[in-house]
């Protein structure tokens, strides 16, 4: 399979979206189909706002999945993930509705996502989704999150 890059973002000046609906997500073809590996995507500071009181809120989300036909590719997921710095949604549809999106994009063997958000009204909420019980054999690290503690 080749690539066109000349239709991905990457390569490309490409603004921030100003919200979720309005990112575009790019794939490419993975080079290794049939080969049963993970790739995870990292975001440290995943931003996103509080639909009743208008303020930030804070996450670190960890990105998991068994890759089928298709990657994504990482210019474009890291815009979109920008995308909901405006954007008003609570943790648990911020942290399934991406894992739903990317499900729906790339189509993977296996897929999981965990949101690990800082504390509102002091409490923090952990948010984790996957498609099905990981295959066998699947090298599957920790999420490598601690648990919130409070200092």
């Amino acid at each position: 399979m080749s690539i066109d890059a000349s239709t991905l973002q990457l390569g490309q000046s490409s603004a921030l979206p100003a919200s979720p609906q309005e990112a575009r997500l790019d794939r490419v073809p993975n080079p290794h189909v049939g080969t049963h590996y993970l790739a995870r995507f990292t975001c440290p500071e995943f931003t996103s706002i509080c639909p009743v009181t208008g303020q930030p809120d804070f996450g670190i989300l960890v990105i998991d999945y068994l890759p089928g036909q298709w990657l994504v590719e990482s210019k474009s997921l890291k815009l979109y993930l920008a995308s909901f710095r405006n954007h008003g949604a609570f943790h648990e549809d911020c942290t399934v509705g991406i894992g739903k999106t990317l499900v729906d994009l790339l189509e993977p063997e296996w897929f999981r996502i965990g949101g690990y958000w800082y504390p509102r009204g002091g409490i923090p909420i952990d948010v984790f989704w996957q498609t099905g019980e990981p295959p066998k054999g699947l090298w599957l690290p920790d999420q490598g999150v601690a648990p919130y503690r409070g200092r």
